[in-house]
């Protein structure tokens, strides 16, 4: 089985799908652009991506293609529909990097309320401002409304009670006794649920799933409803935050945010980033880098290898996350095996 990898990808990763049998290619540099090129020149069976934006034309390019891994938890940039209309199957690998993400939005929650850019960069500036600076909220005792109650969010509810936060939980997967296991208090699944939970909440940190039902999820309605000066933290993706009514929030409610994902975020390839929202204050941000640790990178890369593992020992498509239109069968996975053997 040839593997193609379009992505940064662990070296032992790479070592460990070599010693499944499969012929790797690793083309780290790869842009969305050339994608389709790459399938039709090596014509894989399975293609590893991370962000690289995989459409329509590179699925259609790729004649052996059986099965896309998207070496993360969201698989957006992935033409799902696309795939199933040819039977490849896109599989993700959920919860590996959920500490990463949670780590990094407990930073940027910590960012909003100590304001430690600001802090860092008056003192670079040679500027001494104890006084001004000495004026944080603290955030013991304060209320963390968690949007989505995943794996990511789960983390970082841990975390957050650590700090002596009270956690509060808006999601549909959730029920309030599952809630109450990790010391939450759900606050149910409907609209209405979500902003009473803007409402009472003085964090509110963002950790769901970009599709058709979360776009625009946290939108003006949604801002109106958070409390005057309350910390916004998204780590998941940008479309699911309306970047206006967050733009104004900031403006005119004072509302800090800390943003992993951005509205008008660059290509992997881009080193130019113009979003407006960074150059208002009270607005801190990373460059969607919450995932990106050693730690999580190498377990995403294992989990890739034991959904290429299982797929070529029995033709099952381990955590897909597509509809098929043509199932796969154990002869398939049989015939994959007995190519790399």
């Amino acid at each position: 089985m040839k593997v193609l990898i379009a992505d940064a990808f662990e070296r032992e990763g790479i070592d460990a799908l070599t010693a499944l049998g499969c012929e790797v290619v690793s083309e780290p540099g790869l842009r969305a652009e050339d994608l389709a090129g790459a399938l039709a020149s090596h014509d894989p069976g399975v293609v590893i991506v991370r962000s690289t934006k995989f459409n329509k034309a590179a699925i259609d390019a790729g004649d052996s293609l059986r099965l896309i891994i998207r070496a993360g938890s969201g698989y957006d940039n992935i033409d799902c529909e696309a795939a199933s209309a040819k039977g490849v199957a896109v599989s993700n690998c959920p919860g590996m990097n959920a500490v990463a993400v949670a780590e990094l939005a407990m930073g940027l929650l910590l960012c909003c309320d100590r304001r430690l850019p600001d802090q860092f960069n008056d003192l670079r500036a040679g500027n001494w401002d104890k006084k001004g600076y000495g004026k944080a909220r603290g955030l013991k005792g304060r209320v963390l409304g968690v949007v989505g109650l995943g794996a990511i969010g789960k983390e970082l509810a841990q975390r957050a009670r650590a700090f002596g936060m009270k956690i509060h939980v808006w999601s549909r997967g959730m029920t309030a006794a599952r809630a109450a296991e990790i010391g939450a208090e759900w606050w149910g699944t409907s609209r209405e649920d979500l902003f009473t939970l803007a409402e009472q909440s003085d964090a509110v940190s963002v950790h769901v799933a970009l599709n058709d039902e979360t776009r625009g999820l946290c939108d003006a309605a949604f801002f109106d409803r958070l409390q005057r000066g309350a910390y916004f933290i998204n780590t998941a993706r940008g479309p699911v935050v309306d970047a206006e009514a967050l733009s104004r929030a900031v403006r005119e409610r004072g509302v800090r945010c800390g943003l992993d994902v951005w509205p008008q975020q660059p290509a992997p390839s881009d080193r130019v980033f113009s979003d407006p929202l960074i150059r208002l204050p009270g607005v801190y941000g990373s460059h969607h880098c919450g995932a990106s640790t050693d730690q999580a990178q190498m377990a995403v890369a294992e989990e890739a290898v034991r959904i290429v593992s299982v797929f070529l020992e029995t033709g099952r498509f381990e955590n897909r996350v597509n509809g098929p239109e043509v199932t796969p069968t154990v002869r398939a996975g049989r015939s994959a095996a007995k190519t790399v053997g």
